[in-house]
């Protein structure tokens, strides 16, 4: 499989991401000096049902955001249910971090509160993704987290068909996972992770490319918990050659078809 990313790597010894051209002290430049043979990569997503807006924080280096032309920092940062970077992979420095998700220094409410923390070495040529699951809790303003290791496809593998894994961000399940794709033509069933407990994930299987129903399961179970298909929030496609991970987020206990925090399928692309 090729692996899309050339584009990221031309760049690497320049500054990841600037908040503005005006000189603010307040404002931290995410500018950390990488060769570009010697990194690793990361995904940071914000699945913790409830959650604020969070900038992420690698050994109190700024290493997400949003851009800003105002002078400040925005005070919007990875919001619930959304992923930084949105495509591919940021990269980082081969070392051990402390890795927090911190409210923007400028949002109305709990600025600069860390909710999230978790410690882990990253290392040289590896792909992680980081997860801050659960649910939030408002009372301590804490946020559970984890991180995994991406083992993609190697690139020669086959652009014939496409890569999918499970991850499961849902605390409060009864028992461990699974992740069932149904092709929205053919109405072919595919198991593609099963058994997969709150904190992990699956590895990438290749499955043919279409556009597909998702459905999540208990394992010992045949009855759908959580839907995503034509009548809820939409069939996914899977592209040849290309890499994703389903995840599942929200509070199981949630019956309402309107909430935020309800249990939702999310697909996001790696590669």
């Amino acid at each position: 499989m090729k692996i899309k990313n050339i584009g990221h790597l031309a760049v690497l010894l320049i500054p990841i991401i600037s908040f503005s051209c005006k000189k603010d002290n307040s404002i931290q430049v995410i500018d950390i000096p990488i060769e570009a043979t010697e990194v690793a990569r990361i995904k940071y997503f914000n699945f913790t049902a409830g959650s604020p807006s969070v900038n992420f924080y690698a050994n109190g280096v700024k290493v997400s955001g949003i851009l800003s032309n105002t002078g400040s920092e925005s005070t919007a940062g990875t919001a619930y249910g959304a992923v930084y970077p949105a495509s591919n992979y940021s990269v980082i420095n081969p070392a051990t971090y402390k890795i927090n998700g911190i409210i923007p220094s400028t949002a109305t409410a709990n600025a600069n509160v860390t909710i999230s923390e978790v410690n882990s070495n990253l290392e040289k040529g590896k792909y992680y993704s980081l997860y801050t699951g659960g649910i939030y809790n408002s009372a301590t303003k804490t946020a559970e987290s984890f991180i995994l290791e991406d083992v993609l496809p190697p690139n020669n593998a086959s652009n014939m068909v496409a890569y999918v894994r499970f991850v499961n961000a849902i605390p409060n399940g009864n028992s461990p996972m699974t992740l069932v794709i149904k092709n929205a033509v053919s109405g072919l069933e595919t198991v593609v992770a099963t058994g997969i407990a709150y904190k992990a994930g699956s590895v990438f299987v290749p499955v043919p490319i279409g556009s597909y129903e998702l459905y999540v399961r208990y394992s010992a179970s045949g009855i759908n918990i959580i839907s995503r298909n034509g009548t809820t929030n939409g069939v996914v496609p899977f592209l040849g050659g290309r890499t994703y991970t389903v995840g599942a987020r929200g509070d199981i206990t949630i019956t309402s078809a309107t909430a935020a925090t309800r249990p939702l399928i999310d697909n996001t692309a790696n590669q």
